[in-house]
């Protein structure tokens, strides 16, 4: 068995065993398919009542990622947990000691957490989308509607790279508080209310969350631009969580 590989098994049977990483890897897909349900339900009260609060712009093809936008907080704290969970213990000490080349630990590291977020993230997507369609009822569109399969795919790596983005952070920070401030609050709302501050929202179309929320719209003109953006942010954050990591004496 190669190093690397005996890297990656280590990392693995980490993620695995450790509890609050895997509970909040597993906590992604129902928080993320009850969402989707209230949401289909809610929906088709609304189109049934013709209520006026639905809003404008509502399609069920697009309703099917709504879910989505909300139950990524897991898979940001677990990007975060994977890495800090071992900062905080002391194990990244015991780490460094079986995987002395901190580049290739930091390489494995990152490589499962992107494996479990992927392994989750893609059939949940699509569960969700399936099961909002079948909560709007006459009112649901299909699996194959126009737009529809680009759109779950491009969700399921911007779920991938959101957590790669976090985890990069988290290890930069070497903590879980700082990233958990900075992400949390601005995938709630933030970026939502710089969007339509006048002054902000042309700046806010180049932050992480915002440009990749192109990747999971039905039908964007925007999706590469998206995932050119939110993939450089990544590539940003797990350079300089790599600096870090390098660098760190214990």
């Amino acid at each position: 068995m190669s190093e690397t590989t005996a890297a990656l098994g280590a990392e693995f049977s980490k993620l695995r065993s450790i509890r609050s990483t895997l509970i909040t890897l597993l906590a992604f897909a129902p928080v993320t398919l009850l969402l989707a349900v209230l949401g289909g339900w809610s929906a088709r009260g609304a189109i049934d009542s013709d209520n006026p609060a639905l809003r404008s712009d509502f399609t069920p093809e697009q309703a099917g990622f709504d879910g989505i936008l909300y139950g990524q907080l897991a898979l940001v704290v677990f990007g975060v947990l994977a890495v800090t969970s071992e900062y905080s213990s002391g194990m990244m000490r015991v780490s460094l000691l079986a995987v002395p080349k901190r580049g290739r630990l930091y390489a494995a590291k990152m490589a499962m957490t992107a494996a479990a977020a992927a392994a989750v993230a893609v059939p949940v997507t699509v569960l969700s989308y399936l099961l909002t369609q079948s909560a709007l009822g006459p009112h649901g569109s299909s699996l194959t509607a126009d737009g529809v399969p680009a759109a779950l795919a491009g969700s399921s790596a911007y779920l991938t790279l959101m957590c790669l983005f976090a985890a990069g952070i988290a290890t930069a920070a070497r903590n879980a508080v700082v990233p958990l401030i900075i992400l949390v609050p601005m995938l709630l709302a933030g970026t939502h209310i710089l969007s339509i501050i006048g002054a902000t929202k042309e700046i806010v179309r180049y932050f992480p969350d915002k440009a990749g929320s192109e990747l999971l719209t039905v039908g964007s003109g925007d999706t590469v631009f998206g995932l050119v953006v939110l993939a450089a942010w990544t590539v940003a954050a797990l350079g300089a969580g790599y600096l870090r990591h390098r660098r760190w004496d214990g």
